[in-house]
């Protein structure tokens, strides 16, 4: 079996036992190629309501959560219990630490990364969502950041705290509001590299896979560059003197 269709199935095996054991299920947390996957799933499955769900808003990492359709509980109520969230704290006197080094520290210890959600970094240290079950091991083993000797705690969902995002604003202008015009603009890559990114699956737009270049974009639309970041397409419209249309992107920093 491909990567792809052992994903796919440990999906719809998290789908059939809601809809055979009639109680809610979910999958682990999946990136926006694995959401894709998901949702398809979703798509063909009988009987059992299905949406996303990582902790927050805007969450990238996000996890597939299955409701019997005829159980008459809101997504809330569902999802209460399917995370929780690692607090790290640094010391006083510390160099601040990158999410990369966060990510590190937990593949060291063996965890794998459909347990982990997004790593929300702050210049204090960072929350972590993580699926129920691990925290005890991580409270246990997780003592160093790369260099860092760190603290950490288990705290309540609702205590959750997400960094403000600093952003800059793009003004450019585009032949076209498709896919790969607006990345080119967003993460200032050639025409030619983003529709490459595009199609290799590195492109979500509004949580969700898109392998077309070709694609329309629409205002408000939000979209991530797997290693480059997070942009949002604020405003379009307008035309310059050559007929391009002028658009406003929000890219955060």
């Amino acid at each position: 079996m491909t990567k792809d269709e052992v994903i796919s199935a440990r999906i719809e095996d998290r789908i059939s036992q809601c809809r055979d054991g009639y109680y809610v299920t979910s999958t682990g947390f999946l990136d926006t190629h694995e959401q894709a996957l998901a949702i398809a799933a979703s798509r063909r499955a009988a009987g059992v309501r299905t949406f996303m769900y990582g902790g927050y808003a805007e969450a990238e990492r996000r996890m597939l959560v299955c409701v019997p359709r005829d159980i008459p509980i809101s997504d809330e109520e569902a999802s209460e219990g399917l995370l929780k969230v690692l607090r790290v704290k640094l010391p006083a006197i510390s160099r601040e630490l990158s999410h990369r080094d966060y990510l590190g520290s937990l593949l060291g210890l063996g965890i794998e990364r459909r347990l982990t959600g997004d790593i929300l970094v702050r210049s204090d240290g960072a929350d972590i969502l993580i699926v129920p079950g691990i925290e005890e091991f991580l409270l246990n083993e997780l003592h160093r950041i790369g260099p860092v000797e760190v603290k950490t705690e288990a705290i309540p969902a609702g205590e959750l705290i997400v960094p403000e995002m600093r952003a800059e604003y793009i003004r450019d202008s585009v032949s076209s509001v498709r896919l790969d015009s607006v990345v080119s603009s967003a993460f200032r890559l050639s025409r030619g590299k983003a529709a490459e990114a595009i199609r290799k699956g590195l492109v979500s737009v509004d949580h969700a896979e898109c392998l077309k270049p070709d694609a329309a974009v629409q205002e408000g639309s939000s979209l991530v560059l797997k290693g480059k970041g997070k942009a949002v397409l604020e405003e379009t419209g307008g035309e310059s003197r050559k007929g391009r249309i002028r658009i406003v992107i929000k890219r955060f920093i």
